[in-house]
């Protein structure tokens, strides 16, 4: 018992601290992000399971669009990822976050519009 404390434990310190030293201010930034969507998404969820859903559109798109963000920022931390040049080698990060922005545009348009 004590002894698997004590395993967890250092594991979760030497992830902690391998995550703090090894990982660039950019990917920080963009996991920080990531947990806010993730989070939101979680919220609505409840919300939804609590309340209910009779704006049905509304929270459907509110959730799709959570959803969809948290994947588009998922492709934004591979693509910026520096263990991940020999990938993507030809995109450059001001064109990779481009990339991002033009989606997240796009996904909001389609979510207004869904909303109706």
């Amino acid at each position: 018992q004590w002894y698997q404390r004590r395993v967890r434990e250092a594991v979760v310190s030497t992830q902690s601290t391998g995550y703090t030293t090894k990982t660039p201010q950019k990917l920080k930034l963009i996991d920080a992000y990531l947990g806010y969507i993730m989070v939101t998404g979680i919220i609505q969820f409840v919300y939804c399971c609590l309340v209910g859903t009779f704006p049905f559109n509304s929270f459907l798109s509110g959730f799709i669009s959570t959803v969809a963000s948290f994947v588009l920022g998922v492709c934004l931390r591979i693509q910026v990822n520096p263990a991940n040049n020999i990938v993507f080698k030809d995109i450059s990060v001001e064109r990779a976050f481009a990339d991002f922005i033009f989606a997240h545009g796009v996904l909001h348009l389609v979510v207004l519009n869904f909303i109706g």
